[in-house]
């Protein structure tokens, strides 16, 4: 039955009103995590403070590694917010918003208005996706725009010659250059192999030189490199060398000390986005009666999917989110398998066990994560956790209830339905154990996360906010962070001491000469003027378990005391 456009409207205000409710509230009520979430927060509040919205910066200082628009986004944020926890990231609230509509759309556009619904519904209630549209990190946007500009690439493949085909190649060009604004020229690289690959299964590689990517190219550039070449107009020419650096750094090596196995990416698609990722496997072999733009779209967004996830599964570099564009096909073809092919979709034997082994741990595991003050004394005393630091995050006094396990058992029972609706072919059922699941992810976010995030940090984030109240220096010592820029309320005069610029600028000259990065040296040759050099304000250091025994042989630094694996030092100035 065809919807009137009234009917489509109103669909389209419940799903812009059902998405503000469910990823807008509660955004604020937990720190933001070091390190990537804090790292665009403090960029965004660093243009606050300095007044400069046209260049990135970190420690009052050009930070070439990603580009503006989503820390203009943050900056926007805070300025109507202040620059707190939501409005960090209520930007990617925002984007959870736009991204469900589209997927709408699309699906709608696909197959059917029910299609649309239920990819939208699979999408929020995937426990990856759903959270990092609560998070502070770059990538819903990056990944937004990369899925727009793929789709409208097929748009005018797939209608040549026709009335929309400049528009469609216009819009492709816009979101891609969006996307490198966004994160940077990974963007190309993925759209670009995402239809090399889709040109040589289709055997359609002529279509490279018809007019419609001559458009969409010089838009691409346009859009992308606008922000560029104002920079390099500026004087600032070195923003082409540090991006490349950056780009070829995670590639090719373990860049912030993550790495990971060639399947790293695979088992965290496959944890991450269960149940999706397993309806993805039972469907993606399992269609029939597509009509030939059906196919071209699930073509590409497969396309797409692989690229992503073999490109991040080669790359040294191995972090969570990297492969998070692979979320849209992923949850597409599982939607197709849903809608299309419902009552064939089964899993195999395989499937069923995996699908329990899964299920099962992470309802043993969200269980007893609510008794974890029960726990803990066993934990603590068994020597099962090797890592020091990890043993006295644990340590952190944290007040669980019991009751959060409670939490385990809406996982359960969205498990159970979702299971029971495959096997039976029962789409209410199944639509019963999404909705299950997305309560749980609501509560797990909202209630558990919070939790675990004092155990993790917030020792030490309490501590900086307290050094926000007084004129002060603050540094790390052997741990990487950016928390302390952000909740210590930094400010340019904090870099200002001429003896300082001067340590620092030949430590770190002498480090560029031995391969280093200047930016990523920065707070190692603050650190060092710190704790070597007279300073003219009380000047605060942090460090982990591991290292304060190198600080306890610095006579100038007294220990203010430790907790949960954290260690406070401070330099007091000579008077």
């Amino acid at each position: 039955m065809t919807l009137s456009l009234k009917n489509n409207t109103l669909i389209i205000f419940l799903i812009a009103l059902i998405s503000a409710i469910i990823f807008i509230p509660f955004i604020g009520n937990c720190p933001l995590f070091d390190w990537d979430e804090i790292n665009f927060a403090e960029c965004a509040r660093e243009m606050l403070v300095s007044g400069n919205y046209s260049r990135v910066q970190l420690n009052f200082r050009p930070f070439w590694e990603k580009p503006p628009f989503f820390i203009w986004l943050q900056a926007a944020s805070m300025n109507v917010f202040g620059v707190t926890e939501f409005a960090a990231r209520l930007p990617n609230a925002i984007c959870s918003i736009v991204s469900l509509i589209t997927i709408y759309f699309i699906g709608k556009k696909f197959y059917s208005q029910k299609f649309g619904i239920i990819w939208s519904l699979l999408y929020a209630a995937t426990l990856l996706p759903h959270l990092y549209f609560k998070s502070g990190i770059i990538d819903p946007w990056f990944n937004l725009f990369i899925f727009l500009a793929v789709y409208n690439c097929l748009q005018f493949i797939n209608n040549p010659n026709g009335k929309k085909e400049t528009f469609n190649a216009l819009f492709a060009g816009l979101f891609l250059g969006g996307a490198v604004l966004t994160k940077g020229p990974a963007a190309i690289v993925i759209v670009g192999l995402t239809l090399l690959s889709y040109f040589i299964w289709t055997k359609q590689l002529k279509l490279l030189l018809a007019k419609p990517f001559l458009i969409f190219a010089i838009t691409t550039l346009f859009v992308s490199g606008s922000w560029f070449l104002v920079e390099w107009l500026k004087g600032n020419k070195e923003v082409i060398r540090e991006f490349i650096d950056y780009q070829v750094r995670l590639i090719t090596t373990e860049d912030s000390g993550h790495s990971g196995p060639f399947v790293y990416h695979f088992v965290v698609l496959l944890l991450g986005c269960f149940p999706a990722s397993l309806i993805f496997i039972a469907s993606y072999l399992n269609y029939k009666n597509l009509t030939p733009y059906q196919k071209q779209l699930r073509k590409i967004f497969i396309c797409l999917f692989w690229v992503v996830l073999l490109l991040f599964s080669f790359a040294q570099t191995k972090i969570v989110h990297y492969s998070s564009l692979c979320y849209y096909p992923l949850t597409f073809v599982a939607t197709i398998g849903i809608v299309q092919n419902f009552e064939n979709l089964k899993f195999n034997t395989v499937l069923k066990v995996l699908y329990w082994i899964i299920a099962g741990a992470f309802t043993l595991a969200f269980t007893l994560i609510g008794f974890m003050n029960v726990l803990k004394p066993t934990l603590l005393s068994s020597g099962i956790i090797k890592d020091n630091f990890a043993v006295q995050n644990l340590n952190a006094n944290v007040n669980w209830s019991g009751f959060e396990s409670l939490i385990a058992f809406m996982f359960l029972l969205g498990a159970i339905f979702i299971y029971i609706a495959i096997n039976k072919h029962k789409i209410k059922l199944l639509i019963y154990g999404l909705l299950f699941n997305l309560l749980f992810i609501c509560l797990t976010i909202n209630v558990i996360v919070p939790k675990v995030e004092q155990y993790t940090q917030h020792a030490a984030i309490e501590f900086y906010k307290a050094c926000s109240k007084h004129d002060c220096y603050i540094e790390t010592h052997g741990f990487k962070s950016y928390a302390y820029l952000f909740y210590s309320n930094r400010t340019p005069k904090d870099y200002s001491n001429k003896e300082q610029i001067r340590i620092t600028h030949d430590m770190l000259d002498i480090w560029e000469k031995q391969g280093m990065s200047r930016l990523v040296s920065f707070p190692l040759a603050n650190s060092y003027w710190m704790e070597n050099y007279p300073v003219d304000k009380p000047a605060y250091i942090v460090t982990r378990s591991e290292y304060e025994a190198e600080l306890r042989l610095n006579p100038e630094l007294k220990e203010l005391y430790s907790k949960n694996g954290f260690c406070f030092f401070v330099k007091m100035p000579v008077k």
